[in-house]
């Protein structure tokens, strides 16, 4: 099957359409790359073709190369990946290199045909690599489609030639957000960046009209010019010395050194800067196959791109149930994350019904969506006609009699027990038979929340993240008696709200919670030792945390961690761990430094709620060690704090999915991106290294350390968790 079709006219037009069936979105794989390179030499040598329009036959142009394809160039290399990995990478420079120069005469540089792009829509990856390599790119006056090159956001960057040809178009400085940051751009605002030419209603008619027209010297690309200077200067002239200086200064500012793809393309960009064109290209294809050699760039691709789309593609639905969309939802409790939900769910273009005490209450709830598209409205990226049809979605009321006809209910009340069975009793006697009733806790057990329920077949968990409409993650949980329609159900309304979710078994703090808790409390331990906020804070940010554990304990509120602890000693009684991280909290709590909500915490806070530094009195009760921890100490606590969790839910069933592991771990609460999750940090550093670790870490701190059995059992058999546990092996011997 073609991915590429051909077709000339009789002006003279060669228009090869890219349009992958059964693909809502186009991806490049090798069979499309060689009918493309196919059809490029049809094309130059027929004489009655005077000029190429490349477009597609989808909605959109393109999504990017299909990444199962480079862990299959790198198996098909045999002993030698590293080869098969740059020779595949050359085979599309070179081909984008054949369109670029077009049939030009190398010493003349005439006597080209012209090749112009027509996207009709969204341009990523290879699908703005290609069209920067023809002459003109025409756009759609789409505002949904978005162009750029996000490929540094899954762990590798562009290597089609993307990165050197928009450095030299743009210079360091204007390409570095696109690059850097993996920025993509609405039309209109990738024209004013200089990355498309032109913005258009029809783009193939404009480039049909372009390409018959053009000279000679339309076509020549300025690097392929007599005297062509880098815009904003090379690494050795004065003002290029500083971008690159400043570049420099941005990649490690934003990526703490976690980030081995940054680092690279920045190498590329510069050594490239240096060299002609087509040298420059062999540069990018060298450091492009060192990122995807190192096991970094592998784990995030599988996690953050295959994995997280599998999730949202259904992979763990139940199969044999009908679709569940949600059509009417009520959501009780108009607090913060009720609000939250009320808000996505709208946006999703769902009917929701938003059920507080009283009016005042629920309409306090609705006034945080019409906040919220106040602030898109301010910065165009909403109307007030859209705020209008969102708004009208959303019912605020204390009437329970207005849940009549939701098909799912998500209940966001006060974390408690007895609060929550009232509520659910109360409103199982108004909602259908056949509606599904699911919590927002994010501790409380499924299973005992379920028995207020009459239905508890129907009654199931989805815990969301605050705030609710940043966080990528849903956590989907399972109660003893919880069905698969309700599983089902969960998971589709998830996908409606344009979610990722992860479906755990029932556990006290499912799995999110389980594995962050730790994380926090031996921060906290560590400062009730003497190390050093400011030691913590930076060692976990290395590792590739958004932000650090000390920090993240003033962002989500001392009180709460107290509240947290209190409630799992009551329920775990004498088999609860304490430690002196319970102490530290529940002293600073009673001093009032409940975090950045009070202005006081581990940090102090001036007057408009900016931090100002580390809160010194701290020292006055844990005074700093005289010697402080080495950074691989301090990191390998915080790391491992949380994998021997991640690896106990798997091994108590909570987990049943290794991919859902990583995936939550890294969305739900920012777990060290470049290692690509818990599981696949295991899997880098090897069990065999792993269990001894945990057993160096046991006896120097305690007991929490201790080796799980299956990461023991592995560690004796050298094996992985994904050759074990992955989605395409069977359970390795």
């Amino acid at each position: 099957m073609n991915d590429f079709k051909l077709t000339k006219d009789v002006e003279g037009v060669a228009t090869i359409t890219w349009d992958v069936a059964d693909k809502t979105m186009n991806v490049m794989s090798f069979e499309g790359l060689e009918q493309l390179d196919a059809q490029i030499d049809d094309a130059l040598a027929d004489d009655t073709v005077k000029g190429i329009v490349i477009t597609s036959g989808k909605d959109s142009f393109a999504g990017g190369m299909d990444l199962n394809l480079l862990a299959k160039m790198r198996a098909d290399a045999g002993d030698d990946p590293a080869k098969g990995l740059f020779e595949g990478t050359m085979r599309m420079h070179h081909l984008l290199r054949k369109v670029e120069r077009a049939g030009m005469d190398p010493k003349t540089n005439k006597g080209g045909k012209p090749i112009a792009t027509a996207l009709p829509g969204t341009a990523a990856g290879i699908g703005l690599e290609l069209p920067l390599s023809t002459h003109r790119i025409f756009c759609a006056n789409n505002p949904k489609a978005k162009i750029g090159l996000p490929e540094i956001l899954v762990g590798i960057f562009p290597g089609a030639g993307g990165t050197t040809r928009l450095v030299r178009k743009l210079g360091l400085m204007g390409a570095s957000s696109l690059l850097l940051e993996g920025r993509m751009n609405a039309p209109d605002k990738a024209l004013k960046a200089g990355v498309i030419d032109e913005v258009v209603e029809d783009p193939i008619a404009a480039a049909r009209a372009w390409v018959l027209s053009a000279k000679d010297a339309d076509l020549l690309k300025p690097w392929d010019a007599k005297g062509y200077k880098l815009p904003g200067g090379t690494p050795y002239h004065p003002a290029g010395f500083m971008n690159f200086v400043g570049a420099n200064a941005l990649v490690g500012g934003k990526t703490k050194g976690a980030f081995p793809a940054a680092k690279a393309m920045l190498s590329a960009i510069y050594e490239g800067a240096l060299v002609p064109f087509d040298t420059a290209l062999k540069i990018e294809a060298r450091w492009f196959t060192n990122i995807l050699m190192n096991p970094s760039s592998s784990a995030m691709i599988r996690s953050l791109f295959l994995n997280k789309e599998a999730l949202e593609k259904g992979a763990v639905r139940p199969k044999d149930v009908p679709d569940q969309r949600v059509k009417k939802l009520g959501v009780l409790g108009a607090g913060m994350m009720g609000a939250g939900i009320a808000l996505v769910s709208a946006q999703a273009g769902i009917e929701v019904v938003l059920i507080d005490r009283d009016q005042e209450a629920a309409d306090k709830g609705k006034a945080y969506s019409a906040t919220y598209m106040d602030k898109g409205i301010a910065r165009k990226k909403a109307t007030p006609e859209k705020k209008e049809a969102l708004l009208s979605l959303i019912t605020a009321t204390p009437d329970v009699e207005m849940l009549k006809g939701c098909d799912l209910i998500i209940e966001a009340v006060f974390e408690d027990p007895a609060v929550k069975a009232e509520i659910t009793k109360r409103v199982e006697v108004v909602i259908p038979k056949d509606c599904i009733f699911a919590s927002n806790t994010s501790t409380l057990p499924i299973s005992e929340l379920a028995k207020a329920s009459s239905r508890p077949e129907q009654f199931i968990g989805i815990h969301f993240f605050s705030p609710v409409e940043k966080m990528l993650l849903v956590e989907i949980i399972k109660g003893a008696q919880t069905g698969d329609v309700a599983v089902a159900k969960a998971l589709d309304y998830v996908r409606q709200i344009r979610k990722t979710p992860i479906v755990v078994n029932d556990a006290r703090f499912f799995y999110a919670n389980r594995c962050i808790i730790p994380y926090g409390n031996e921060a906290a331990r560590m400062v009730t030792e003497g190390v050093a906020p400011q030691l913590i804070d930076n060692a976990a940010q290395q590792l590739g945390f958004p932000v650090g554990p000390i920090q993240l304990g003033d962002e989500t509120s001392i009180d709460l961690g107290v509240r947290i602890m209190k409630a799992t000693k009551a329920a775990m009684g004498n088999s609860y761990p304490a430690s002196d991280a319970d102490d530290l909290i529940v002293w600073m709590e009673g001093l009032g430094r409940l975090g950045r909500k009070a202005n006081a915490g581990y940090f102090d806070y001036d007057e408009k709620g900016k931090r100002s530094g580390y809160w010194k009195g701290v020292h006055d009760k844990y005074p700093l060690a005289a010697e402080q921890p080495a950074l691989q100490e301090v990191q390998d606590r915080l790391m491992f704090s949380q994998v021997l969790e991640a690896v106990r839910a798997l091994e108590e069933g909570v987990l049943e999915d290794i991919r859902e592991g990583d995936v939550g771990a890294i969305l739900g609460w920012g777990f060290a991106p470049a290692t690509g999750g818990p599981f696949s940090y295991l899997d880098i550093i090897g069990t065999p290294y792993a269990a001894e670790r945990c057993d160096q870490l046991r006896a120097e701190y305690g007991d929490r350390f201790e080796c799980p059995a299956l990461l023991r059992e592995m560690a004796g058999r050298n094996q992985t968790f994904y050759r074990r546990f992955g989605p395409k092996g069977e359970v390795a011997a």
